[in-house]
């Protein structure tokens, strides 16, 4: 299976071909203290598996957890990074998730990184498409991911977009 590097851009078309296919795998990434520190100030969740290493080794996780959310919020950095640009798209954002499932706890000190199959591409308007990725965050040496989503985008193309090969 050809995994895409990050640099590649493709056209609509080109995309469109590559439904059902895995597009791009991030890089690994460190989950450390203080990564989980500093989600922990911004969203105010200080529950003490994830910020207090002492009490959280008496757990069944041995130490301290990455917030499930945090892990899902790597996606984009991750998505950044692993999938193709796409030829024509002024902007992409975030649509939402129809689906997350957090599948195993990232412990402190984990490597992790994403893996994206395009699941769908539709083209709701002129000059729109949308994008489902299957989403899976790994955890290396792991045997199950972190978290599985499906994950839509929504791209604006420039007006004259339409014109290049779709």
């Amino acid at each position: 299976m050809t995994v895409l590097l990050s640099a590649q851009a493709l056209t609509v078309g080109e995309l469109e071909q590559k439904v059902g296919q895995e597009v791009g795998v991030s890089s690994w990434q460190q989950i450390d203290q203080a990564m989980i520190d500093a989600f922990a100030n911004v969203t105010n969740d200080h529950q003490f598996i994830h910020v207090d290493p002492e009490r959280a080794e008496k757990t069944t996780f041995g130490g301290t957890i990455a917030h499930g959310f945090l892990t899902l919020s790597l996606l984009s950095a991750m998505a950044q990074e692993a999938q193709p640009t796409i030829i024509g798209s002024q902007i992409g954002i975030n649509y939402g998730f129809d689906k997350v499932r957090f599948l195993t706890p990232v412990r402190c000190g984990d490597n992790v990184r994403g893996r994206f199959v395009l699941a769908g591409l539709t083209r709701p308007k002129m000059a729109e498409i949308d994008v489902v990725w299957d989403a899976t965050v790994e955890i290396a040496d792991a045997r199950r991911p972190a978290l599985v989503a499906s994950w839509l985008n929504r791209f604006f193309l420039a007006k004259d977009a339409e014109d290049i090969e779709c």
